[in-house]
């Protein structure tokens, strides 16, 4: 392991203003995204859209990584450049989703854990070979009002991530851990702030337990906010408050960068919320996005597969990166004003 290599990698995927583009949807997920605009989801169209993402103008300067599937890491732009090498040329840091997925717990009702810990070491070595400098590992963790997640459940999910960022320090990829609570349900804020706490808690004591170095990793957690069937919604400033506070008691602050997954808010609520957790002061990490939907649901809405709509979808991402890399300094909500 060369801690050098994981500092610097890290510190350019959550340099200021930057953040991650979450492209790593696998082939079902990326079906129903172009069902939405009625785009068959080929191979080839798979590729023209990554490719119009990767390239569009001005992005650099807010994009730090890229999240990429299998199939979209092997393929390349339309003049063959590989799309790892395109964005390498572009400041733009290349990584992968190594988990194969969620599935259910044996014995454990309501809890589910991922798959693809087998065979992991060698699929990072040859993802390396590709070009990649980061993975990304995603544990699903179920909550209801009062049973799910279980203790087990949690441990099993913190002792997989661990195992896997383990093995990505020790070939020098940059881990981004991702326990994600679920905001699906009816759950209320404290009691997605208690789920949090308690993952949070077993993940940092695996992670510790295995070896994995803090300096040369990235979290990718879940804010704590309220699920979505709760008739008691929280307001930016709450959640941005309970959002903090959780994470400042259980994340080691050798942790170079939080990066934010967005759950399925839509793309105003998480650039809400980033700035308004940014507002609150410097925190011991940076604090930063690594957005799919909320990066990608306007620019799929512009693009709707056709080759004339490139530029106007190319805008859209640019225009999201921009105000997410603004709220990245506490400032998205000021230049909101100034454009009304």
């Amino acid at each position: 392991m060369n801690l050098d290599i994981l500092k610097a990698v890290a510190a350019a995927i959550v340099a200021p203003q930057k953040g991650v583009l979450a492209a790593d949807e696998s082939s079902p997920t990326i079906k129903k995204r172009f069902d939405s605009i009625k785009v068959e989801s080929t191979e080839e169209n798979r590729r023209r859209y990554r490719e119009l993402l990767f390239t569009a103008p001005g992005i650099e300067k807010y994009i730090g990584g890229v999240i990429l599937f299998d199939e979209t890491l092997r393929q390349a732009a339309r003049d063959g450049t590989p799309f790892a090498a395109l964005l390498s040329s572009r400041g733009i840091v290349p990584g992968i989703k190594v988990d194969k997925g969620a599935k259910a717990l044996a014995l454990c009702p309501g809890d589910k854990i991922a798959e693809g810990l087998d065979g992991l070491r060698d699929r990072l070595a040859e993802y390396k070979q590709l070009g990649a400098k980061f993975a990304k590992w995603r544990a699903v963790i179920e909550i209801d009002e009062r049973d799910v997640p279980s203790a087990f459940g949690i441990r099993a999910n913190a002792h997989a991530l661990a195992r896997y960022a383990a093995l990505c320090q020790e070939i020098d990829l940059v881990p981004i851990v991702e326990p994600e609570v679920l905001m699906d349900g009816a759950h209320g804020l404290e009691r997605c702030e208690v789920v949090t706490a308690r993952v949070l808690e077993a993940v940092f004591s695996e992670l510790d337990a295995h070896g994995v170095v803090f300096d040369g990793m990235l979290l990718k957690p879940n804010m704590v906010i309220p699920g979505k069937k709760c008739p008691q919604q929280a307001s930016v400033q709450q959640v941005a408050e309970a959002t903090i506070r959780c994470l400042r008691r259980y994340v080691p602050a050798a942790v170079p960068g939080i990066v934010f997954l967005s759950g399925g808010q839509s793309a105003e609520d998480a650039t809400d919320h980033l700035n308004a957790m940014n507002a609150l002061g410097p925190q011991p990490w940076q604090v930063s996005f690594s957005y799919g939907r909320a990066l990608q649901a306007p620019v799929l809405a512009a693009w709707k597969g056709q080759e004339a709509n490139v530029a106007a979808a190319q805008k859209e991402l640019l225009k999201r990166s921009r105000l997410n890399g603004l709220a990245r300094d506490g400032q998205y909500a000021r230049a909101m004003e100034q454009a009304a």
